[in-house]
Formats: C-alpha cells, structure tokens, sequence
C-alpha cells in the first residue's frame, strides 16, 4: 500500500497526524508530510483511519 497527499486540497488541520503519527507529520512550514509513504502492515489500519478522516478527502491510498 502507498499513501499520498492532494496538495491542492490538504489544509494541515493534523487529523491525519493524530490519527497516525508514525506515518504523517506537519513540517516547519505546516505542510503535510508523509513519513512513511508506504506503511508498515501493522499501521494500515490507523493509515485507512486518517484517509477516512480527512475533512477535505487529500489523503489517498492505492495498493
């Protein structure tokens, strides 16, 4: 599985970072930055949690 972000869409309102901070995170810009763009096993759960949580749909994920 590989995770990624719209650009055009993200606000960095940090849902998906506390959903999953092993996998997202905001940088010193507050721009979304994806950790680990393809996440471990044990962390697709959480991953599909933030993708599902995301108030403006930017996260995607593809297998």
């Amino acid at each position: 599985m590989e995770v990624s972000v719209d650009r055009s869409l993200c606000e960095a309102n940090e849902v998906c970072v506390a959903v999953a901070p092993e996998v997202f995170e905001l940088d010193e810009d507050e721009e979304l930055r994806i950790i680990q763009p393809n996440p471990a096993a044990e962390d697709v759960e959480r991953v599909s949690q933030a993708v599902a949580s995301c108030p403006k749909n930017a996260l995607l994920m593809a297998e």
